[in-house]
């Protein structure tokens, strides 16, 4: 129900905002129709839906929504309908309806009188549904709801007012008339019989109730006024004021008076109180509560509408007549009464509450009657009467300490004065005289003199006060008589003898009260008259009566006078202060005597409490500037004097004397500024009171550091203890009222500079010996006191000054010194530093411009300057103390303390200008300590205005013409504004560079030359990443942040230039972005006032929706500007709000549609509106806030939306922007990014990409070389989205810095973000360019998780500890896959990965020193971690553990050791040329090693597995890891990298236990699997289920490109399992089987006796066909068709080779011509064998082409293509070599090695060029080449052209330098490269002119691999000794300069390097590849060790530096090789091949 509430109290702040919400609250509340209908039943949800309604109304009553008040209308109408329990939500409950009753009527009745409409809708309906609940007399329900309606009742209209009054008169009458038995002598003057005296409302029996109704009836018209006049024969008859009703002049009686003379309630009879008491207990407490809801009900009616006057008179004489009642009613006693204890109680109580809504309804109709005729009179003197008897018997009662009789006593007099008072005159003199021996009677009550005060003395000084200010003015004489009547009471002397052993009688409680009561009289009226007339009175008292003596009744005066004088009214005032002074004064006076020794304990109370608490009183009561200063300047001479008295006094310390006065004083001065010009003698009287505030120890300690003393009493027997007094005042504990220490810290915010005008103020002790009594032996000349003084002094000062030093300072200027130390120290300790005066936090209220004003006195002593130079420092740590105090306070206390800092440090920066050498000199040394103590101060704002502006700002150097003190100031304010701004820039260089953006605006505006200064300083700073000492811990040097800190500066970055880690101008860019900001501001203020000018345009649009922001800038934005703005400007900004949110919607919208946001667009876009934000809110509108609300949101979401470089680069900018120049939206668009930051989590964006497809090379790799199923690539730009991640955590650990030691808030949001990001499961992407950016968060987690060691976050050190751990958890999380590469086109980028990784190594690395610390206690908890002893237990981070501490440090080091390693594989990618080692790391021995692993295995197997693949040559670890693996088999069966670790040849041949594991196991990659087919396996049967479930569980598409290896696995398939695998695939797949019986038709049938194993091959051979006819027997007819077809096609096409041969060469193209013009196409799914992607459409007959061979003659065929997943339009030609004759088998195998490095390359974003042309074998040496499309050889170049590829491409691209020339180069730069490190691999030879291709764009292809591996042509004479091929005319182009040093040949050398690690990181795939091809007796396996050399060319067992220096080494060595040139002029030679 509370939500419910505080959902209604939203709503109805903005109903058009939460329609919505509205809507759905009384959707929930019971439908109109279903109250209507018969027997409804509502539930509880029902109900508190109705509730939350009708307060919705309360609050809200005139919305435009209809439907709340219809709910609320409807449901009144119904309430008839839930007078029974079946209405109500079972089980039924009286409580809750009661409680439903009274909040639902409350809310209604406040919502009817907000809205006339709303309150006649309601008036329509009340008065019936009133008088259904009175007809349910008898229901509970309905008496809940009557007693809610006489609560708060509703509106009503006047018929059924009447109606519901003679309800009301009619049911209660009757029962009255029942319920009490008439009194005996009237029951024979009125119609008995009309009665029953034996009926009551219990028995049920109302048979007289008829006759009374029709007697009521017959009777009442005309009633009124006849009954006036009858009854108003009324008089005052006796001094109590009984009324005697004069019964013969009753000519006609009433009903009324027939009851009333049946109740005996007429004078002139009545019954004994036996009679009374019995029929007092007839009337049932049931009844009595009843008639107590009628009499309410129907004095609400009488207040709400005009009734009939016959009525009102019924409702007077009902009133009349229980007031009458009353009086017989409070006599009775307690014991008369039979019944007893509580349920007596309640009677008396229910009784009371009647009398008392009897009493209401009486005075309501009086009130009624308008007229003053006389009769009217009559009626008012009578009520006056009979209320005033009322009263005067309530206060005689027996029952008056009753609450209820209390409420009763003061609702008559309160009634009886509200009637005198309207009608004036007689009635009030009446009232005045009766009223006065009431309140005697009252103040003589003894409890009334209790602490309570006594509910009727409340209620006769209320009513005084109305009567007295109500008729001071027109009633003055009553009112003088009445209070002089009173005052008597006081003048009256007590008159008693002196009689032995008889003590003075104590004061009459009378006198006491009555003076309370005129004090309270005098406050309440607050007139001088006033006072003037009882003041008089008082002091007379006090001077010359009973009061001159010590006394209660002195006491109660003195308080009493106080308060008068407190009023402010100048004679009361001076004649009291007056008083109370010398009164004062005389208490110390009598100090020693022997009269003070007997003194009453009234004298010392009077001392000690009532004068001090008087002259507070006064105090705080003044308000006019002229009485408070007289005010403040006796105060101060009475301390003086008080001071000087008491220090000589030798029986009592002069703090019992001085303390008391000290919280007057402190109020006195509460207002007092003591910057401004304080007169001499204030300025003494200042100096005075500290200076005995010293000398008395009445200071707070001001060393937190208790030094051990000898207690000290309050109450001092000597003056030679002083000085004990003195040291424990410094060091405490303090001694005196802890009332008096506070009163000490306020006086100080209030004091001057104890300097007076004297130049010599301090030199002259003339006066400050003054300050010592003649006869003290504290003067100059006691030698012990003043060492006393002078130890206290250097106590205080902290020992910075030591007592010896002080040898020439005289012990009253030590005391002088001492009160100055305990001033300013206080004044910091206090509240930090604020002074009085003003509501600003300027720097005029810093107290360092007090004790800074010490310093500037010239010529002082040096041990004074000294002790002055100590308190200067001691008041500085005070201050620095008191803030650090409060570094964890958050909201408006924060705000505070950061006001007090920013204060404080303006005021330093000012103080740089002073004239004094020494005070600049502490100025600066004090605001470097508080800037490095609270860098916060860097990023203020004021404070840097303070730094760049104020020295040409202050007034006081606009005067003064001196050039060397301006230039020494100049060059001071330089020299700290260039420190300030590069360590701002240094730590948080986005901020930073916003505030001076925002400061250069400032500048551009000012047009002053002086600013020029600070933009040519400016100009001059640079920030960078350069390595010095302290590199590491600068978040300047963190790449995101720098890369953050350009996009802030406003460059127009590239993305490229973005990873730059040079310099960055922070003068030119700033000053630009400034500019441009200055712009965007005047066209928004352009377009502003030209929309003003022409007053506005007519728009229909509303403001757009909010998204939830609007309470938080509505309270900025209400908290920070007061005035309100015109409606034009609400109507301009509506218009661009609109504007804007409708263009950064479009912009979201295409940004998710995929299209390409303009950066220029959006940049502007997003300005302009900052500007309108930033605008609106320095003007303080209130309005459009919603739409401003929306406009932040959109602003800060939407780069997360776009998610590009681009995009969060104007982030960046804006958000820079927004909380500079506006710092309180800080904590707002903090929110709001890291919500945004959590969506891009939930979204799995950028850095949060972790489904498999964004994980990089290994989502690419797959099946070949990852396991897992492939998946269709994104096709978003992952890497843009990380950089955009990139940047943006840039920028949030830029505020991290800025607000760390300053917002607790903001950190706490940050807290949050980093909770969201580390929470389970792990959501990071896994791809490698992530490595940077995932660290640098991780950096950010661990800094983040360090402020759990300052004081702000000390609270939250468990949580921060345990996200601590999480941080460290994902960290490692990281190393849980497997090391990969990743290169992008951005320069640097891979330098900054490098760079971010070595940051989080290096904090890393020092977080060691802090992790374990011992507690206060020693206990060795870990940074006082509850985590950290915990043994054993389940951690919710890590599980089991041991031992928390040492598992931590294990983890720790594993971490550092990963990332050590991680950092020096980037660096070698980032700088692969670099032949250098890194910095040496220290050697890991074995044993570290081993715990590496069990310690990662622990955290995670996969973390394990990756240490063994990073170090892959170390056998510890892989030792280890084996060991675990087999060990925990279970538990890594989902890592199919650890397949290695137990399926071993040996585990093969032991047929190991572990093999059972095999069919849980998750897939592998392919070559993982296929390396399990090799022999060494031997076709285990579980080894080999896996392997094809694993190439099952693939497309047979993507197992194709292995087939070569596959066909070869048949030769040890004897179980035939893998043939069964390639008949189901083939049969899953046409294309699978196509490839596959190519494959095994391209098998050649050796040469016997050449092949020693040829038994094996004849069986492999003879296997061959078999499979094959089984793969065509499994055909479909379909599948049979389609491969007859392609087969016969290339079957036709390549037998036109063998029709070739016989015809002669120049006839063979003719030939081949005929031929195909012979062929025809049949269909169009055929497809070329290389390329199965590729669909023929037809053959260019003219294409064909011989080629020379000396086998059978080779064919060229151009065919006619289109793409299979393609455009069928778009046929592009194909080129195909038919070959006969040659094996291809060995091409397929080199080519296959090549496919592999292409997609290795292109997986990671190398950028080589590989291109794996498709060679498919199709027979015994037949085989398809595709040609490489628009190629030349180098040879045929040569054929054409003269001069070698320099010359060529310079014909063919155009000269050097131009645009496609660099082109082609590059191209061929990367071809090479790429081609180096797979011949590299392959060693390929025979690499003439004629085997090398070069493309239309410059790109190298190299061709025919007859020589790979071991074989090489001559007989393998391997005559090309280089492992590639870099002749002389290819280093022309590759590098100009011909000396290995040009930028070219570098870049040659990085992508050779690169290309070279890459492969490394998949040896075992590529060597898996090629080594199952061993027994297939291809040529290149023919001789030595081709697997082994394989290897050893990957050099597994280097270091990454290492294998980067050996390729290094491998480019140079192959630089223009002698061999190569020589192997070229050989084929030239032989073969006629251009070299």
């Amino acid at each position: 129900m509370e939500a419910l509430i505080e959902l209604c109290d939203l709503i109805a702040q903005n109903p058009s905002q939460f329609s919505d919400k509205l809507s759905w609250i009384c959707d929930k509340c019971p439908p109109p129709e279903y109250l209507s209908a018969g027997s409804p039943r509502v539930s509880r949800s029902q109900l508190n839906a109705v509730t939350a309604v009708a307060r919705f109304l309360s609050n809200c009553v005139d919305s435009t929504d209809l439907r709340p008040k219809s709910v609320a209308i409807e449901f009144l109408r119904s309430i008839p309908h839930s007078f029974t329990h079946s209405f109500w939500p079972q089980p039924f409950n009286a409580d809750f309806v009661a409680s439903f009753f009274n909040d639902f009527i409350g809310y209604v009745s406040k919502a009817a009188q907000s809205s006339s409409d709303f309150a006649d809708e309601v008036a329509g309906f009340t008065g019936e549904v009133v008088l259904s609940a009175i007809a349910e007399q008898d229901s509970v329900i309905a008496r809940a709801f009557l007693m809610a309606v006489s609560q708060n009742f509703l509106p009503i209209s006047s018929s059924d007012g009447n109606k519901l009054v003679t309800c009301l008169i009619e049911q209660y009458a009757a029962q009255i008339a029942v319920a009490v038995p008439s009194a005996p002598g009237e029951q024979n003057a009125g119609n008995s019989d009309n009665f029953s005296a034996q009926s009551s409302p219990l028995s049920g029996n109302h048979q007289s109730q008829t006759n009374y109704n029709g007697s009521l009836t017959s009777n009442s018209s005309g009633a009124a006024s006849k009954a006036a006049g009858d009854d108003a024969t009324a008089s005052t008859a006796s001094s109590r004021g009984s009324v005697m009703a004069n019964g013969g002049s009753h000519i006609w009686r009433s009903n009324a008076d027939q009851l009333a003379q049946n109740l005996g309630l007429n004078d002139g009879g009545g019954c004994s109180s036996g009679q009374q008491v019995t029929s007092f207990e007839e009337e049932s407490v049931d009844f009595l509560e009843r008639q107590e809801i009628a009499f309410k009900l129907i004095a609400h009616v009488l207040e709400k509408v005009h009734v009939d006057p016959a009525l009102l008179e019924q409702a007077r004489l009902i009133g009349k007549k229980q007031i009458q009642s009353m009086s017989a009613f409070l006599k009775i006693r307690k014991r008369d009464w039979h019944e007893q204890g509580s349920s007596l109680k309640a009677r008396i109580n229910t009784k009371l509450s009647v009398y008392k809504a009897a009493v209401s309804m009486k005075i309501k109709s009086l009130s009624a009657l308008g007229s003053d005729s006389r009769s009217v009179k009559r009626l008012v003197y009578e009520a006056v009467a009979i209320l005033i008897d009322a009263a005067e018997a309530c206060l005689l009662s027996g029952w008056r300490k009753l609450r209820t009789c209390e409420e009763l006593f003061g609702s008559l007099l309160l009634g009886v004065a509200q009637i005198a008072i309207a009608r004036g005159g007689q009635p009030l003199r009446i009232l005045l005289i009766r009223l006065k021996p009431i309140v005697l009677n009252v103040c003589a009550q003894p409890e009334t003199w209790s602490s309570n005060q006594g509910t009727m003395f409340e209620s006769v000084t209320k009513a005084s006060c109305q009567i007295i200010e109500s008729c001071w003015t027109k009633e003055r004489a009553p009112v003088d008589t009445y209070i002089m009547g009173l005052a008597t009471s006081i003048r009256e002397r007590n008159d008693y003898g002196e009689q032995d052993n008889q003590e003075k009688p104590a004061v009459p409680f009378v006198q006491l009260n009555v003076i309370r009561l005129f004090a309270e009289l005098s406050a309440a009226v607050n007139k001088s008259e006033l006072v003037d007339v009882i003041l008089p009175l008082f002091i007379e008292s006090l001077e010359e009566g009973d009061a001159s003596t010590p006394s209660l009744l002195r006491l109660r005066l003195l308080d009493a006078v106080s308060r008068m004088a407190s009023l402010g009214f100048e004679k009361s005032y001076r004649e009291t202060v007056v008083l109370m002074t010398r009164s004062y004064l005389n208490k110390l006076s009598s100090v020693g005597s022997a009269e003070s020794k007997t003194e009453a304990p009234e004298a010392t109370t009077e001392r000690v409490e009532t004068l001090p608490a008087g002259f507070l009183l006064i105090a705080t009561g003044l308000t006019t500037d002229r009485l408070r200063s007289d005010y403040r300047h006796r105060l101060l001479s009475l301390c003086s004097d008080v001071g000087l008295a008491a220090e000589s006094k030798s029986g009592r310390s002069g703090a019992d004397f001085l303390g008391p006065l000290l919280p007057a004083v402190a109020a006195a001065c509460s207002d007092f500024d003591p910057t401004s010009n304080v007169e001499p003698s204030v300025l003494k009287l200042f100096r005075n009171l500290w200076f005995y505030v010293a000398l008395f120890g009445l200071a707070p300690p001001v060393q937190k550091t208790q030094v051990t003393t000898k207690s000290v009493s309050s109450t001092l027997n000597s003056m030679g203890s002083m000085g004990a007094i003195a040291l424990q005042a410094v060091n405490g504990p303090y001694m005196w009222n802890m009332e008096w220490s506070s009163a000490v810290n306020q006086i100080a915010q209030g004091t001057p500079p104890l300097v007076v005008s004297s130049v010599k103020w301090l030199e002259d002790e003339l006066e400050l010996n003054a300050l010592h009594n003649p006869g003290s032996r504290q003067g100059s000349g006691n030698e012990k006191a003043a060492l006393a003084q002078r130890t206290a002094l250097s106590a205080a000062l902290g020992g910075r000054v030591d007592v010896a030093s002080m040898t020439t300072i005289s012990g009253v200027k030590a005391t002088y010194l001492l009160a100055v130390a305990f001033l300013e120290i206080i004044r910091f300790s206090s509240n930090g530093g604020i002074l009085n005066g003003g509501t600003t936090m300027d720097t005029a209220r810093s107290a360092f411009t007090c004790v800074f004003e010490y310093l500037k006195t010239p010529n002082l002593m040096p041990a004074v300057f000294q002790c002055l130079t100590a308190i200067v420092h001691r008041a500085f740590e005070t201050a620095v103390s008191w803030m650090e105090d409060r570094v964890s306070e958050i909201g408006q206390e924060a705000e505070g303390r950061d006001s007090i800092l920013t204060m404080h440090t303006c005021y330093l920066i000012k103080s740089l200008s002073q004239r004094e050498d020494h005070i600049r000199d502490i100025a600066e040394n004090l605001l470097i300590q508080l800037r490095d103590k609270f860098p916060q101060v860097l990023w203020d704002s004021s404070c840097l205005d303070s730094l760049l502006f104020s020295f040409h700002d202050d007034p006081s150097s606009a005067g003064i013409n001196d050039p060397a003190w301006t230039s020494t100031v100049r060059s001071l304010y330089q020299r700290i504004v260039r420190e300030w701004i590069i360590k701002s820039l240094s730590n948080a260089p986005c901020t930073s560079q916003g505030l001076l953006q925002d400061k250069l605006c400032k500048a551009n505006n000012w047009q002053r030359a002086q600013t020029i200064d600070v933009v040519l300083l400016l100009s001059e700073i640079r920030i960078g990443t350069g390595k010095n000492d302290n590199w590491s811990t600068q978040t300047g040097n963190i790449p995101s942040v720098l890369a953050a800190a350009a996009a802030s500066s406003g460059a127009n970055l590239k993305v490229s230039e973005s990873f730059n880690l040079e310099v960055i101008s922070s003068g030119k860019c700033n000053q630009a972005a400034a500019t441009v900001k200055c712009n965007h501001a005047g066209e928004i203020a352009g377009m502003r006032r030209l929309y003003n000018s022409i007053g506005g345009f007519q728009s229909s649009t509303t403001t757009p929706t909010s998204l939830g922001l609007g309470a938080g800038l509505q309270r900025i934005i209400s908290g920070a500007f007061p005035q309100q703005p015109q409606a034009e400007d609400d109507s301009f900004n509506g218009m661009l709000l609109n504007k804007f949110v409708r263009l950064l919607q479009q912009f979201v919208n295409i940004a998710e549609k995929g299209g390409e946001v303009v950066r220029s667009e959006f940049r502007e876009t997003c300005s302009q509106a900052t500007v309108l934000l930033l605008s609106n809110l320095s003007s303080g509108s209130k309005s459009n806030v919603e739409g401003f609300s929306q406009l932040l949101r959109l602003l800060c979401w939407c780069p997360a939306y776009i998610s590009t470089h681009d995009a969060m680069e104007t982030g960046v900018f804006i958000w820079t922007w927004l909380v500079s120049a506006a710092p309180q939206l800080g904590a707002l668009v903090l929110a709001e990014l890291v919500d945004a930051w959590l969506w891009t989590i939930d979204t799995k964006r950028g850095l949060f990409a972790s489904e498999a497809r964004y994980c990089g090379p290994a989502a690419k790799l797959r099946p070949h070389l990852s396991p897992g199923e492939p998946e269709s690539q994104p096709q978003i730009d992952l890497v843009e989205q990380i950089i955009a991640h990139r940047l943006w955590l840039g920028f949030l650990i830029d505020r991290f810095e800025a607000v760390r030691h300053q917002s607790v808030e903001q950190l706490l949001l940050l807290g949050r973000m980093l909770q969201g990001t580390t929470k389970l499961p792990w959501n990071f992407s896994h791809h490698p360019a992530a490595t940077g950016t995932f660290f640098t968060l991780m950096l950010l987690g661990l800094k983040y998780c360090s402020c759990q060691f300052q004081g702000h976050l000390q609270k939250f050190q468990t949580g921060l500890q345990l996200l601590e751990d999480r941080i460290y958890r994902a960290a490692l999380g990281w190393f849980a896959y497997e090391p990969e590469w990743y290169d992008t086109n951005y320069t640097n980028f891979t330098q900054c990965e490098a760079q971010s990784v070595s940051l989080f190594v290096h904090y890393l690395s020092n977080v060691k020193g802090d992790a374990v610390q011992f507690g206060s206690k020693g206990n060795g908890q870990e940074n006082g971690n509850p985590l950290a002893d915990v043994n054993d237990l389940f951690h919710p981070v890590w599980g089991q553990m041991e031992n928390y501490a040492v598992g931590r440090e294990k983890r720790r080091q594993l971490l550092l050791m990963l990332c050590q390693h991680e950092a020096d594989r980037l660096e070698v990618w980032a700088q692969p040329t670099n032949t250098k080692e890194s910095s040496s790391r220290p050697k890991i021995s074995s044993d570290k090693w081993v715990e590496h692993t069990r310690t990662a295995f622990a955290v995670d197997p996969k973390i394990a597995l990756s240490v063994a693949s990073r170090f892959p040559t170390n056998t510890f670890v892989k030792t280890e890891v084996t060991q675990l693996v087999q060990a925990h088999i279970v538990d890594v069966r989902n890592i199919p990298e650890a397949l290695p670790y137990f399926i071993t040849p040996k585990a093969v041949d032991d047929n190991s236990v572990l093999l059972q594991q095999l069919p849980h196991w998750a897939p592998c990659s392919i070559t993982q699997a296929l390396e399990f087919l090799s022999p060494a396996y031997k076709g285990h049967p579980r080894v080999m289920a896996y392997v094809l479930r694993v190439l099952e569980s693939y497309p047979p598409e993507r197992v194709t490109f292995f087939m070569p290896q596959l066909v070869q696995t048949l030769r040890h398939d004897e179980g035939r399992l893998v043939e069964g695998y390639l008949l189901r695939a083939a049969q899953r797949s046409d294309i699978f089987a196509h490839i596959l019986i190519w494959h095994l038709q391209g098998e050649t049938v050796p040469e016997e006796g050449k092949d020693p194993n040829s038994v094996k091959n004849g069986s492999f051979l003879e296997l061959l066909p078999a499979v094959r006819q089984h793969i065509i027997d499994g055909f479909s007819p379909k599948a049979l068709d389609i491969f007859n077809r392609e087969f016969d096609f290339f079957d036709k096409v390549t037998s036109i080779s063998g029709v070739l041969y016989p015809i002669p060469k120049e006839e063979r193209r003719a030939g081949i011509k005929r031929e195909l013009e012979k062929i025809e196409l049949d269909g169009e799914d055929l497809y070329l064998p290389t390329a199965p992607s590729k669909l023929v459409r037809g053959i260019q007959v003219d294409s064909g082409i011989p080629l020379q061979s000396a086998a059978k003659v080779p064919i060229m065929i151009t065919f006619n293509v289109v793409d299979r997943d393609g455009d069928k339009n778009d046929i592009k030609p194909q080129a195909c070599i038919f070959k006969v004759g040659d094996d291809c088998r060995q091409d397929v195998l080199a080519l296959q090695v090549i496919a592999l490095l292409r997609d290795i390359f292109e997986a990671i974003g190398l950028n080589l060029y590989l291109f794996p042309y498709g060679v498919l074998p199709t027979g015994p040496e037949k085989g398809i080449i595709e040609v490489v499309p628009n190629t030349r050889s180098r040879s045929q170049m040569g054929e054409t052209t003269d001069g070698g590829l320099f010359e060529i491409f310079q014909q063919d691209y155009g000269p050097v330098g131009s645009s496609s020339f660099e082109a082609a180069r590059q191209n061929f730069i990367i071809s090479s490269a790429g081609y180096a490190v797979a011949s590299l691999l392959l060693q390929p030879k025979d690499r003439h002119n004629g085997n090398l291709l070069f493309d239309n764009v410059g790109r190298l292809v190299h061709i025919d691999f007859g020589f790979i591996l071991e074989t090489s042509p001559g007989g393998n004479m391997r005559f090309e000794s280089a492992h590639f091929k870099l002749s002389h005319e290819m280093t022309q182009l590759l590098d100009p300069s011909g000396a290995m040093k040009s930028d070219t040949w570098n870049q040659f050398l990085r992508l050779c390097v690169k290309g070279y690690l890459a492969a490394r990181r998949h040896m075992e795939g590529i060597i898996t590849t090629v080594s199952l091809m061993l027994d297939s007796g291809l040529p290149c396996f023919s001789r030595g060790d081709p697997i082994g050399n394989l290897r050893k060319r990957f050099h597994p067992e280097m270091s990454e530096r290492e294998a980067a220096n050996f390729m290094t080494h491998v480019c140079k060595d192959a630089y223009n090789k002698w061999t190569t040139a020589g192997y070229d002029l050989i084929q030239y030679l032989q073969q006629g091949i251009e070299k």
